[in-house]
């Protein structure tokens, strides 16, 4: 596409994009925290049976699904604002979920050891792209607004 519809496109399957990259952080980060809170065990259990972890792994959970079905619908609304909506939440969830994760690893979490420092370097970024997101919030309520009158 060329002109302001090929521009259009554009933004919006990067939106998308970045959101997709997210959701995959965000998952990687949280089978990971899984993992090892049932590996690691404290007062002879699993910290998986502690509910402060299995607090952090419902919320994480929580969010990656929310941010995946944001994403799914985005895609599947050519030019809607729900890519603005998925690529923000995304992003967010990622640098949310890959804390959490460093968190249930514990002094582990910030060691090249586990994967989880890179998830975090990685997921830290993304909010900064396509203009960062307050950039995306500004576009995103000027479609709101523009396709509800």
């Amino acid at each position: 596409l060329l002109g302001a519809p090929g521009t259009v496109h554009a933004q919006h399957t990067a939106l998308i994009a970045t959101a997709a990259v997210a959701v995959g952080i965000a998952q990687a980060a949280f089978e990971a925290a899984l993992r090892y809170s049932q590996q690691r065990s404290t007062f002879g259990q699993p910290i998986a049976q502690h509910q402060a972890v299995q607090l952090k792994l419902a919320d994480m959970a929580t969010g990656i699904a929310a941010a995946r079905l944001l994403t799914y619908e985005a895609a599947a609304e050519p030019g809607g604002a729900a890519a603005g909506l998925a690529k923000i939440l995304a992003t967010e969830t990622a640098c949310a979920v890959t804390l959490e994760s460093m968190r249930v690893h514990g002094g582990y979490g910030y060691t090249t050891e586990f994967p989880v420092e890179r998830y975090y370097r990685d997921a830290a970024q993304l909010p900064a792209t396509l203009g960062g997101n307050d950039a995306v919030r500004v576009a995103t309520a000027r479609r709101l607004v523009a396709t509800a009158g």
